[in-house]
């Protein structure tokens, strides 16, 4: 397949995903050690760090008014690491032949849970600036408190996983 072409395929887990990018233009290895453990460590800290962030929006919309956007920000830098490190972790796979089908399937859902829980601080942090949270902005709120936990543990899984497939 020509570098930097978009391709659409289906992968089965424990929910269906689609793909619709491939990332064919980042190199898949750096001086020889391969990218993906490189770029995960950044979804590995920005994902829980963004979500303990979004915790305090939540709980204190006077820190979303004055902070959000620097959580927003993170959030989506955040969503685009856990896509880039899924990426690179299916260059590898090419290389590599035992890795676990659970960390496979987790690090394909991972970057879907990243990305709702920027929309939902994206979204929480534009109801507290419009001034207060009404029935809205709760149902908002208590979103993301969901959409944090679900991030979490999806990082969680993914890595433990991961590591488990790496060190046994």
């Amino acid at each position: 397949m020509p570098r930097g072409s978009t391709t659409w395929r289906i992968t089965a887990g424990p929910l269906l995903s689609w793909h619709a990018w491939r990332v064919d233009f980042l190199p898949p290895d750096i001086n020889g050690l391969p990218l993906h453990p490189l770029v995960v460590h950044a979804a590995v800290v920005l994902i829980p760090l963004t979500g303990v962030l979004a915790l305090l929006m939540v709980l204190v919309p006077r820190f979303s008014y004055r902070f959000g956007p620097l959580v927003l920000v993170l959030g989506w830098i955040a969503a685009g690491a856990a896509f880039v490190s899924k990426e690179t972790g299916e260059v590898l796979r090419r290389q590599v032949e035992d890795v676990s089908a659970t960390h496979v399937e987790s690090g394909d859902l991972l970057p879907m849970f990243a990305g709702v829980q920027a929309v939902l601080i994206t979204l929480l942090w534009l109801a507290d600036r419009r001034g207060g949270r009404g029935v809205l902005g709760i149902l908002v709120a208590l979103f993301t408190l969901l959409a944090v936990v679900a991030a979490g543990y999806w990082t969680y899984r993914t890595g433990e996983s991961g590591a488990q497939s790496v060190w046994g």
